[in-house]
């Protein structure tokens, strides 16, 4: 946890296999971490569980990394017009939420989606029966999975870019029966950014939690992606950053690592350069801004490749009408 008590971590990828992931987040000082089950690309699954799960949840438990947070694949859309889509989606956000159980995770994240031109209200309809046939299909074998909403930046037709949209869709869940016990909301701070919330400086955070407490309900937040960003402000654009070296920069994102009233909220980032070492060197910046110490200026060699995970294009975001069939 960083100096404040909270859970902070980062997205590590499993290239390298599952325990090795484990023992990656414990060395860089993670106390929270984030994977994705399979590939978040596909509509495609594994078939059965991943041999090394066993060894995988031991190697969690004994350092102590808790949450586990399952980021869902991004062909994900249950705003999606398309029946078929829909369908797909409903299907394998539900299949997601017992293979979460399964690991041990506390949350499962996924993008809200794109109402693909049919219009705000359509798509938050869509979104919250969505939601409800999956817990429905998911049933008991999914307890103890709580279900986040990521906001969007507001390209393309993304839904919940607004804190008046997640406030839409936060009613329209209890208007249509979703568990509200089990599910809740991720905030992306370069998400954010992009959706014109200047966060750069403390009032500017202060205020979007105002905000979003007024909407919506601090209760609600679960997660934060911790995230620096590329983008102009309002550009709808999605292009993280290290933290403290983008447009954010450290006064915002030290106030949300360390705003008082986001105490019980756990923190993950999903900066450039996971699998190159820069986890390391993210993962200790966002503990020198929790404790409002200054962060160096980094190197050339850390902007010369930005393969972050991220989230998909603004444009591209639940695009699974272009994906293929397989």
């Amino acid at each position: 946890m960083h100096s404040s008590g909270r859970p902070l971590g980062a997205h590590l990828p499993l290239g390298g296999g599952m325990v090795r992931a484990a023992d990656r987040a414990a060395h860089i000082g993670a106390t929270a971490l984030q994977i994705f089950s399979d590939n978040p690309t596909s509509w495609r699954r594994r078939e059965g569980l991943p041999p090394e799960l066993t060894p995988f949840r031991a190697r969690l438990a004994h350092h102590r990394i808790d949450p586990l947070v399952i980021h869902a694949p991004y062909l994900v859309n249950l705003a999606a017009p398309d029946p078929t889509v829909y369908e797909r989606s409903v299907a394998m956000l539900a299949a997601e939420l017992i293979v979460a159980a399964t690991y041990g995770a506390a949350l499962v994240n996924v993008h809200i989606g794109s109402h693909r031109g049919e219009g705000t209200d359509a798509g938050v309809f869509r979104l919250a029966a969505g939601l409800r046939r999956v817990f429905e299909l998911a049933g008991a074998a999914a307890d103890g999975v709580t279900l986040v909403l990521e906001n969007g930046s507001g390209g393309g037709f993304g839904l919940g870019s607004t804190i008046g949209e997640l406030a839409a869709i936060d009613a329209a869940l209890g208007d249509l029966g979703v568990p509200m016990d089990r599910t809740g909301f991720c905030l992306d701070t370069a998400h954010l950014w992009g959706a014109g919330y200047r966060i750069d400086s403390p009032a500017g955070v202060d205020s979007l939690v105002a905000e979003f407490d007024a909407a919506v309900g601090l209760d609600r937040l679960r997660l934060v992606h911790l995230n620096d960003s590329r983008s102009e402000p309002g550009s709808r654009a999605d292009r993280h950053e290290h933290l403290g070296a983008g447009r954010i920069g450290a006064a915002g994102l030290g106030r949300v690592l360390s705003h008082p009233a986001l105490s019980s909220v756990a923190y993950v980032l999903e900066t450039p350069g996971m699998a190159e070492g820069w986890d390391e060197v993210n993962l200790a910046r966002a503990r020198d801004l929790a404790a409002g110490r200054a962060v160096a200026a980094l190197p050339a060699e850390a902007f010369a490749t930005r393969r972050a995970h991220s989230a998909a294009p603004p444009e591209t975001a639940g695009a699974a009408e272009e994906a293929e069939a397989d």
